[in-house]
């Protein structure tokens, strides 16, 4: 696959797969375990394969619609793992029958991309150190310590997770998992609690907690740069009456406005005591 290629469909069949775990109503862990096991692990294997040496129809060549059915075996894997009870194939079949528009795949195929799937990750599909639980945890960590927990919105720190898929530059992020958890927790923290509850001392909580080693401001910039682009581009967007992408089909008018709002300047140091 060509690089042009590759970065032009990343986005579309990332865009696929939140969309699937959205219509398959699956709890956010799964539609992060798969995010995990496709956006990070498999399409990056997959994007470098010699396609003319794959040996299965499937991989030969990849084409579009063979990576939306990859998409959604990573959410099938994913339930599997994560869900009290795991999505039928059948279920999964319906979907794919209604949305995946140029190839018809039968319950064999699922089976057989299920395998190919799991050989492509050398069947390592553990999940357990993924960016969301890490979050999650450190978010009921917070609210034990500190009120201001309660004004944190966790909906606003999984927005921020999709957004990082968006681009590669910023999914490679998701390789030190839990500095990207405390990072995407204190950008929350910024964009979601009032500035006069700004007192309760993140950065050095999170830092401390997570025993970070990186520069956790830097990376909470880099997180606010590009959602608010993300933003404005969707405004921009709005405006020409374009599709508006990843951001404007789920997130509120409210916090998409304070997105919006947000300069760079009141967000330098977000831990000072105000």
């Amino acid at each position: 696959m060509t690089n042009e290629w590759c970065s032009t469909v990343r986005i579309r069949i990332l865009d696929f797969l939140i969309q699937s775990a959205q219509q398959l109503e699956v709890p956010p862990v799964v539609k992060y375990s798969a995010l995990s096991l496709f956006a990070e692990r498999f399409y990056p294997i997959i994007s470098r394969f010699d396609q003319e040496s794959t040996g299965h129809w499937l991989l030969q060549p990849v084409r579009e619609s063979n990576l939306q059915l990859f998409s959604l075996i990573a959410i099938w894997i994913s339930s599997k793992i994560d869900a009290s009870r795991p999505l039928s194939v059948k279920k999964l079949k319906s979907l794919a029958d209604k949305i995946i528009q140029d190839q018809h795949y039968t319950t064999r195929d699922f089976a057989e991309a299920e395998v190919i799937f799991m050989k492509v990750l050398d069947y390592e599909i553990g999940t357990s150190d993924i960016v969301y639980r890490i979050l999650e945890d450190l978010l009921i960590q917070l609210k034990e310590v500190a009120t201001v927990g309660e004004h944190l919105d966790f909906e606003v720190c999984m927005d921020i997770m999709d957004l990082l898929y968006e681009k590669e530059e910023t999914s490679t992020l998701y390789n030190s998992p839990h500095s990207l958890a405390a990072s995407i927790l204190v950008a929350s923290y910024v964009i979601t609690v009032p500035k006069q509850r700004w007192e309760f001392p993140i950065l050095p909580w999170v830092k401390y907690g997570m025993a970070c080693k990186e520069d956790i401001i830097e990376v909470v910039r880099d997180i606010l740069k590009h959602v608010l682009q993300q933003c404005s581009s969707e405004k921009d967007d709005d405006e020409k009456g374009g599709s508006g992408g990843f951001l404007r089909s789920r997130w509120n008018a409210e916090v998409v406005t304070k997105f919006r709002a947000f300069r760079f300047d009141d967000v330098a140091e977000p831990t000072r005591p105000r």
